[in-house]
């Protein structure tokens, strides 16, 4: 606990280690360790980051985390990555794309493989960012693979969602999902530099599109940027409108509401973990398991059938 709350990194990097384990005595050492550093949690800020590959989101971290440091800030990166079928490992190493960000003594960069996870968030991401909050860094940012259900898990886990787009609505503006634009707190068009005049337009294309498909709040408007994450243009015009949401949210008394619902979100995904480990583990289950897997590739039996009789073996035991 001393070396987190010192904000060793390597020991930090051994406690994210620690809660990422699936080993049941790590996971009570895990937990233990959690209880006791969660008063020194809370105070940094979270910010979610996603966008499509080839968005520059590693490009886009790398440089506004340099421009926050020399601000005064420190910074805590979870950068999670797609994970290999063959190795459940990391494929992209977001480390070596953040090389001079994680060579800063003021940053920390963790890597994690998503192992399967759903949405392209590690499984014990939020377990990393209190344990970052511990170690006192200042602002922690959350970078998804940018797939599947990753939009909405990330918006519920941290304060503010940015999301990064590319120059270039068109095409590209009618298949965006309508969820992640009533989740966006701040879309910024990444590239300009490549392409100034369509990023322009681009802006103006997804802030209409914002405003006819994010519900309204009363304390906060979301805006779109332009910006660079090659250059630095127009980065620090986005860590304002963060610190401007921050401010508005807290004035409102809508931040507290966001960090009560965090907690309940984790709660309940310690609870689905917990009851498909017990599933898993139940003799019942585990006996019918192999012959319900048989028919069900026979063709005998349908999935939802063959569910019915796993849950059923798993409820028959639990009396």
């Amino acid at each position: 606990m001393a070396g987190v709350r010192a904000g060793a990194r390597a020991t930090l990097a051994r406690a994210i280690t620690l809660v990422e384990s699936r080993r049941p005595e790590h996971r009570a050492l895990a937990r233990q360790l959690l209880t006791r550093l969660m008063p020194y949690t809370g105070g940094a800020r979270r910010i979610g980051v996603t966008g499509v590959p080839g968005v520059g989101k590693s490009t886009f971290i790398t440089r506004f985390g340099l421009q926050l440091i020399e601000a005064g800030y420190t910074l805590a990166v979870l950068a999670v990555d797609p994970s290999s079928d063959i190795s459940h490992g990391s494929i992209l190493g977001d480390k070596t794309r953040m090389a001079r960000l994680s060579q800063d003594p003021r940053a920390f960069i963790r890597p994690s493989p998503s192992g399967g996870a759903l949405g392209g968030v590690a499984r014990r991401t939020r377990e990393a960012m209190l344990l970052c909050e511990a170690a006192g860094f200042d602002v922690i940012l959350v970078e998804t693979v940018g797939v599947g259900q990753s939009e909405i898990l990330v918006s519920e886990m941290t304060d503010f969602f940015l999301v990064l787009m590319l120059p270039g609505a068109g095409d590209e503006l009618q298949g965006i999902k309508r969820g992640l634009l009533e989740r966006a707190d701040l879309i910024a068009v990444n590239k300009a530099d490549m392409a100034p005049d369509r990023a322009a337009s681009s802006a103006r294309d997804y802030a209409n599109a914002l405003h006819f498909s994010r519900p309204p709040f009363e304390d906060w408007t979301p805006q779109v940027l332009t910006c660079s994450g090659q250059t630095g243009a127009g980065l620090m015009d986005i860590w304002a409108q963060i610190e401007a949401h921050r401010a508005a949210v807290q004035g409102s008394g809508r931040f507290e509401g966001q960090r009560r619902a965090q907690l309940r979100g984790w709660m309940w995904a310690e609870i689905e973990e917990g009851l498909k480990a017990r599933f898993l583990a139940a003799p019942g289950v585990t006996a019918a398991l192999p012959n319900i897997e048989r028919q069900l590739g026979a063709g005998s039996l349908s999935p939802s059938e063959a569910a019915d009789v796993l849950l059923g073996a798993f409820a028959s035991e639990l009396g």
